[in-house]
Parts: C-alpha cells; structure tokens; sequence
C-alpha cells in the first residue's frame, strides 16, 4: 500500500492539528483500510487523554479492528498496528449522531434520549392504540386487527410494527413526517412528487399527529424534527454549542451501508471535526451506475479513475453486458451507498490534507498477488476489475481440480451432517498446512441458534490434547435460552402457567445462586431428587394449582404439597400407617433430615410467587416485585452469572423509565407482555459481546461480519433460508416508494454473501442441504450460490475435461450417515469421501475393521475430482 506508509518514528511524532473535513477512502481490503487508521493515527495523533473515536457497524469489525490496531508494529514501520489499543471508543453510527446532535445544539433542544425512540413509541402506542380506534372510522384497520382474543398481546404487538415503521420513516423519511404534521395526507416520492395516501393507510399521517401531540412539550424532538434543526443549524453556525462533546476525530470503519440522514449528519459535522470514511469497496472503478441511469456515468469523474471500457458506453443498457454479473446481482446495497456517498465526496478539497504520494486517497490492490491464479482469487479480481464477460471468455480458463481447491461446495442432509462434514474438512485443512491455525477459519450461518446445538455435538466430542480436538467458539448464540441463570429467571417469570414439573423445579436448585439462597449443597441434589421421586411427587403445586390449569379441583396426588407432607410426616413418624390420609415417607432422617424443611421452603416461595404473578400490575409494582424476587431466589451470585443479573436489573430499569416516559404509570400491564420484553431485551446484541477469540469462530451472517479470514465456510445455504425473508409490512408505505440507501434484508444479505466471498483470502467452503432425509430428494442450494454455480460453469472448464461442468467436480454430495460404507473403501486412494471418524469402521464387519484404525490422513487436501452421490 504505497499510498498510505510512515516511518518507524511516526508514532512519535508531535501532535499536530487535526483538520476538520469530510474524507472519504476506499479499499477493497480491509487490511488496506486498517493500515490508512494506523497511518492517520500516526501522522495526526490526538491530544493526551482525548479518545478516538471509531463507527462500526457490528461487534466483529469492532473485535477485529482492535485487535490489528493492537499489533506490535514491525521494526522498518512498513507493517502492523500501532501497538496499543487503547483510548478508543467504539459506538455505532446511530448512537454518535445522537450524541452529536446534543453536542451541536444548545442545551434544552435535544433530549438525552427521545420519547419517540423506538423502545419508547412502543409502549406510548400500546397506551393511545386501544382508545383511538374507536374515535374515528379512519383506524378501522387497526380495530379490526384488535378484535379478538387477547385484545393487550395485540394491542402490544400492533405497537410494536407501527413503532418499528415510524422510527425508520423517522430516518428514511422524514419529509412524509414532516408534511404530516402540517396537515398534508401526503407520500412525497422523489419521481413523482406527492400524491395522497391511500384510504385504507390514511390512518398512518393521523396516527403520527396524534402522537406529536401527545408527547406535548417535547413534540419538537423526534429524531427527524431534531436532524432538520441540526442541518440548519450546523451550516449555520461557527462552532457547536459544547465543542468539548464532539471528538476531533471520526472515523467510520466497514460500515457496508449508511441513510442519507446519517451521511448528511456527518457532512454537517465535518466542519467541525474531522470525518474519515473507510469504505470497503469491491472495485477500484466506479460501478454505482452499472444498473442504473446512463447520467450517472459522469459521477465516475468525480474519484479515481475510470474504466477503459465502461466509461465509453452511452448506452445504459449496455452497462448490463459489460458489468460483472455478480456484483450486479448481489452488489444494490453497496451500490447505493458509493452512490449516496459520492453527493458528498469532493476529494480535491482534501487530497493534499493527506500528504500521501501522489496526493492518493483509494488504495487498492488485486487478490491473491503474488501467489498461482486460482478460482477464487479470479472470481474477487473480476469484480475488482470489472472485467467483460467477453474479455473472461476469451481467456478460455482452465481448473486444475488437482491443485486449485479455493472454492469448494458440500452438499448434506442435514445440519447435522454438515458439521459433521465441515469437521472432517478442516481437520483436513489443517493436516495439509501446518501454518493454518483455528483463528484463521470463519464459519457463518444463517441463523446460530439453529446450528449451535449441532457445532456443541460435533466440535465439542473431543476434549483439549485429543488429535481431533479443533478449538471453537460461537458467537451470536441468544443467552436467554443458552445461560442458565436466565433460564432460571424465566421459569420464576413463567410460573402462572407452569405444570411444576419435577425436572423443571429441581433444574432450578442446578443454578448455584439459587442453590445458596436456600443452603443447599450441590451434592445434596441427588439425594432431594430421590426423594422427590419416593414420595412420589410427579407435578402440580397441589389441587388449586391444578385446577387453574383446568382440571378437577380434587387431584392432590402426586403434587408438591402432599409429596411434602409424606416427607415431613415420615420424618416426624417413621415408615408408619397412613395419618389424616397422608401415607408416610420414611426415608426422611438422621443429619440429612433438614434438607426436607429446605427443599420445602424452596417450593413454598415458588408457591408464594406463583399467586403473586397472577394479576396485571402497573410497571413500577412490576419492578418492585421482579426486584424482591432477585433478592429472594438469589444469592452470593458471582462471575458470569452476576454480570447477567445486573443487566436483567438495568434493562428493568430501562423499561421502568420508557414505561413511565410513555405514560403507563398508572396502567395495568399483563405478565405475558412484561416478561418478553425484559428477556428478549437481554438477547440484543452490543459491542461487548465475546469474538476473534483465537479459535474457528461461528456466527451469525451480519453486515460487515465478513472480516479477512483465510479459509470463509458458509453453511445454511439453502433455498428459502438464505437470503432470510422478513413478512412484509402490509402497510409499509416506503415499500412502494424505494430510495437508495433503504433497508431490505434479502438486500443486505445478498450484500453479505458478496462480502463473504471478497473477505476469503485462501479458500471459499459452501454448504447446504441437498438432500431430503426423509426421501433423499433433492432440494436446491440457495438462489445465490445456484448464480455463483451458473457464473462458474459459463466461464470456467475443468482441466482435460471440457464437456464436464465446473461445479459437478467441485461439489461433494456426501451420504446420509456418517457410517456409510463409502467413507471406509477397500482400497485406499484420493477420493472426495473421507473421514476421520474410525470408530465407524467396525460396523462395516471383520474386514473392514482390520483396516487402519483411522483413515489415511491427507497430506493435500482431498481433491475434488469428481462427483459422488449416494
């Protein structure tokens, strides 16, 4: 990277001012990016105890940049971080405009947090939503979807899609809002100017006023209203109102996607401070116009250089035939952002700020330099270069299988089976490069909740020291359902409706917060289960309890309470006759005898609690008792388990403070509506949460999660899982009004799969169920691997083998189990089926047992040269 280098002495140097401005620079590497932040930083250090200030889109990036800011820097300065990663602060780009926003404005024009932030529209809707139907026939919509069971859930579920669409027409269309508070029943399209809403979504413009006006004297804060005032105000004035507040740094790293209203912020901003974007750009030409209008082609004059070819064509209907097919297909979101960015991009204001050679603020560089062409790093240099499918044709490339295994498929029955197959491979991977270490694999899912019980199966069969033992870490695994100190706080939360089951209780006692509260030992629980199961409590607190779950009221047998008795009156008789019908249980004596009376105060203050949540209760009844409840089942919690509990107290007493923000002092909230709020807010994910922890990392596929890895699996390519599809909003107006720089899932991960295959540097492993495991049909891979295959197989050949298609040799279809004759073949040879599971090989029979007792380990990684279906 010529254009951005220092000297070893450049950490030292003196501080120097830092000049406001707006910058912009693009690379397609994030490795490129990262060295421009360590050679900014160097060049320009900030004053003692001042912070930087870093943008991110995710917790990985945030990880990652950390870490390589961290690194030791080499001794001729060419390479490396700056080796110290500290003083930085790591916010996401929502957050910071807020926060500069207050920094801008006086004092009293914007609020710490605003009452028609999403979490707080929530329960102000949930509050008027119920009242406002009835008062006008325009709501008829709304009462229609009210009537029903259960009028609070979905009054509350209602809530929360008007909220959710009203805080993005907050950022994405803030002019509808604003013209909606004038009076004017108007959508404001950018081609077709306004035009009035529809009758049956008239409701939406009556609705917003309605809550403008009942937030009162704070009308004026919503985020739209605030960001008007800012732009005006921003332009306008010399300096912010508290300069101290704003950084004289911004850096936005990674950032795959940003709303015009968070670039028009930042623009604003950069009269004050200095604003450097980092963009991760596919390709070094500019390409926002490759599907678009043939006008666009003058914005590639504004940066960089230009296509020798695409910067000829005046028809814009050509651009179809020149552009690379892919980052076409997957590339709207990037492309709508360089496009957004470019009306506020002018580098000739700032290239020489940076006293770099040449004056250069994009840094790019083709992939795999250095190394043999191989599949993949042809695919990233296409998109780099926007090379013509014409150009790639006349090349007539070749694939030899028996070298090039860059880019890889796997097709499964299972999820099961494909970690099962993905452990095999990189035990492989790692067998044939010694220099390949666990830090250097990524592997994303759609959806890690669904593959996390499979990843525990399979990469946590082997301890630590075994051979087989490949280190691993999960990321994005919701804890609600994963720790076990929240899954005890749910149960307590869930009780109106719980059958008191033997297992479900005595789990609780498993929780050693829980455990101390009532002193009882960890070993002592086996012996409480048998005596649980002695007395013969099966479930059911006693016959009041089993008769509100709607069964007759004289049902006492086998409940807690006369299992308790049985205990108490068999400690107190022995194994005697029957008293007051209560049959004895004389297992209960001796030093151990007080674990009954413990384990009976455990179940009665379960029973206290149970009748205690049964009523609706305003939230700060709500709060006082979730609170006791703490107090009363908790105690000397230590480590993980207490840092859990303190976040369930603070997002309490969140929701106490959005609750009462919105008016609902007063009001009576269900149970049911409570508990879910609290506990899936303790699923949302931060920049705190655990990644890059030096082992094969899985995730969750997010936006700008496709770090530089060397070897990139995706598993879960399946059609109709990925890209992920979210029900629409059937009264989502912005659907029929599309703006670059809107949100769309199927958008962003289309947008994800492209950064996934650039941010491979070594190898490209796809996965998917392709085959049914009831009937062994099959199924298709997702609709953007089936564009990467057609890609493939129209442009590439197989080596000494040109009527063979591409994909058929580089896709393994593997057999249903892992036991399959095929893994275990008389004769050993390359092949594509293999295993490192010997164990298997004894229920092939005596022959195949006197087989090696582990297959033949691989000294390459097994060639894919052929295809085998079972």
């Amino acid at each position: 990277m010529a254009a951005l280098s220092t000297s070893a002495t450049g950490a030292t140097n003196a501080h120097t001012q830092i000049t406001p401005g707006f910058h912009a620079i693009h690379a397609n590497h994030l490795e490129d990016l990262r060295r421009a932040v360590v050679f900014i930083c160097q060049q320009n250090p900030l004053p003692p105890l001042q912070s930087e200030t870093f943008l991110v889109q995710s917790n990985g990036i945030a990880q990652w940049l950390k870490l390589a800011l961290a690194e030791k820097r080499s001794d001729d300065g060419s390479e490396g971080g700056l080796g110290i990663a500290a003083g930085m602060d790591f916010l996401f780009p929502a957050r910071f405009i807020w926060q500069a926003y207050r920094a801008v404005l006086p004092d009293g024009e914007v609020p710490e947090q605003s009452p028609f932030d999403k979490r707080r529209l929530v329960w102000r809707l949930y509050r008027l939503l119920p009242e406002l139907v009835h008062t006008d026939e325009v709501f008829n919509p709304l009462a229609r979807f009210l009537e029903g069971s259960d009028p609070d859930l979905r009054a509350f579920q209602l809530a929360e899609k008007v909220a959710d669409l009203f805080d993005q027409y907050q950022v994405f269309r803030a002019d509808w809002l604003a013209a909606w508070e004038q009076g004017r029943d108007v959508v404001i399209s950018t081609r077709n100017g306004e035009k009035p809403i529809e009758e049956d979504t008239r409701w939406q413009p009556m609705l917003w006023r309605k809550l403008v006006k009942d937030t009162g004297a704070d009308a004026h804060t919503s985020r739209s209203q605030i960001h008007t005032r800012f732009m005006a105000e921003g332009q306008r004035i010399a300096a912010p109102a508290h300069p101290s507040r704003l950084p004289q740094r911004i850096v936005v790293f990674g950032v795959s996607s940003l709303p015009r209203q968070a670039l028009e912020a930042l623009y604003v901003l950069s009269r004050f401070s200095q604003v450097v974007l980092c963009v991760h750009n596919p390709s070094q030409f500019y390409w926002a116009d490759i599907v678009s209008d043939r006008e666009l082609l003058k914005a590639e004059r504004k940066r960089g250089a230009t296509h020798p070819t695409l910067s000829q064509i005046e028809d814009a209907d050509q651009l179809h035939q020149h552009a690379n097919p892919l980052l076409a297909a997957w590339g709207k979101q990037g492309r709508d952002y360089i496009r957004l960015l470019d009306e506020f991009d002018n580098p000739d204001e700032y290239r020489a700020s940076f006293q770099t050679p040449d004056q250069k603020i994009d840094i790019f560089s083709e992939h795999g330099t250095g190394q043999a062409p191989r599949l993949l790093h042809q695919l990233q240099n296409d998109i780099y270069n926007l090379t013509p499918l014409q150009e790639i044709r006349d090349e007539q490339r070749r694939l030899d299988l028996n070298r090039d295994h860059s880019v890889i498929f796997h097709n499964a029955h299972s999820p099961q089976r494909e970690v099962e197959i993905l452990h095999d491979q990189l035990l492989a991977a790692f067998n044939a490069d010694a220099t390949l270490r666990p830090r250097d694999v990524m592997v994303m899912v759609p959806d890690i909740n669904v593959y996390a019980p499979h990843i525990q199966a399979v990469f946590g069969r082997y301890p630590s020291g075994r051979k087989r033992h490949i280190p691993f870490t999960i990321s994005d695994q919701g804890q609600r359902h994963h720790e076990p100190v929240l899954i005890a706080l749910e149960t307590f939360m869930s009780l109106p409706r719980s059958r008191f089951g033997v297992s479900e209780i005595i789990s609780l006692l498993e929780v050693p917060g829980i455990r101390d509260r009532f002193e009882i030992a960890e070993d002592e629980i086996p012996l409480a289960r048998r005596w649980v199961e002695g007395a013969n409590i099966r479930w059911g607190l006693h016959g009041a309890h089993r008769e509100s779950l709607e069964l007759p009221a004289d049902l006492e047998r086998n409940t807690w309470q006369s299992g308790l008795r049985s205990m108490l009156l068999g400690y107190g008789m022995g194994d005697d006759e029957p008293w007051a019908g209560v049959q004895p249980y004389g297992e209960i004596g001796g030093l151990q005898a007080s674990l009954a009376g413990r384990l009976g105060e455990f179940v009665y203050r379960l029973e206290t609690l149970w009748q205690t949540l049964q009523a609706s209760r305003a939230p700060q009844q709500w709060e006082v008792l979730f609170s006791s409840m703490l107090e009363q089942f908790f105690h000397k919690v230590e480590g993980h388990d207490l840092l859990l509990l303190n976040r369930f107290r603070r997002q309490l007493e969140q929701w106490l403070d959005d609750t009462l923000a919105a008016g609902l002092d007063q009001q009576p909230l269900p149970l049911n509506i409570v508990k879910d709020v609290l506990l899936e807010g303790l699923d949302e994910g931060g920049l705190n949460q655990r990644f890059l922890a030096g082992k094969v990392n899985f995730a969750t596929l997010m936006p700008m999660r496709a770090i530089p890895f060397r070897n990139v699996c995706l598993l879960g390519m399946n059609d109709g899982d990925y890209p992920r599809s979210r029900p629409p909003v059937d009264f989502d107006l912005m659907a029929q009004d599309y703006r670059p720089g809107d949100r769309s899932r199927r958008e962003d991960d289309r947008y994800l799969f492209l950064e996934a295959m650039l941010s491979a540097r070594e190898q490209l492993y796809i996965s998917w169920v392709g085959r049914s495991i009831r009937d062994d049909s099959p199924r298709p891979p997702s609709v953007l691997v089936g564009q990467l295959q057609d890609h493939l197989d129209s442009l590439w050949q197989v080596a000494g083998q040109p009527d063979a298609p591409l994909t058929e040799a580089l896709t393994t279809c593997h057999p249903l189990q892992p036991f399959s004759r095929d893994y275990f073949p008389q004769v050993q040879h390359a092949r594509s089926l293999f295993t490192y599971e010997h164990e298997w090989r004894g229920a092939h029979g005596d022959e195949a047992a006197q087989q090696q007792n582990k297959p033949q380990s691989p000294q390459t990684a097994p060639p894919a040269s052929k295809t085998v279906c079972v």
